[in-house]
């Protein structure tokens, strides 16, 4: 039903920048809720930043001040601005959709989200 191909992954060093863009379908960014997690190796994927439908953002604490989602109604994408990594910013980054419309609040829980793209890879080095 929708469809999200993310990109901007790499390597990085420590204290540097990368920009992440979530490109979805059928207008799912200002139809559902949207979603940025990661998930480290033997980690449990979490949440990182999301936007209610197209409205609202949220930023978990481990990234507040240091990465910004934003988002381009007009081309359906997200995108997640991240300045000042850090080691332990290294995981898979993936985009993801909720639709659920029972849901008041932006929901933080990878259950909560049907779609998923593929996840980019974003390393930091120390």
């Amino acid at each position: 039903q929708v469809q999200l191909v993310e990109s901007g992954g790499g390597l990085v060093q420590a204290g540097g920048s990368l920009r992440l863009s979530c490109a979805a379908s059928g207008g799912a960014f200002s139809r559902y809720d949207m979603g940025w997690f990661r998930q480290a190796p033997a980690k449990e994927r979490e949440f990182v930043a999301g936007m209610r439908r197209g409205g609202d953002a949220y930023h978990a604490d481990s990234v507040k001040g240091r990465f910004t989602i934003s988002g381009d109604n007009a081309k359906n994408t997200v995108f997640l601005q991240m300045n000042s990594l850090k080691p332990e910013d290294t995981a898979v980054y993936y985009c993801a959709v909720s639709v659920l419309s029972s849901s008041v609040v932006l929901p933080t829980t990878p259950t909560a989200y049907s779609f998923w793209g593929q996840g980019t890879q974003v390393t930091v080095s120390s």
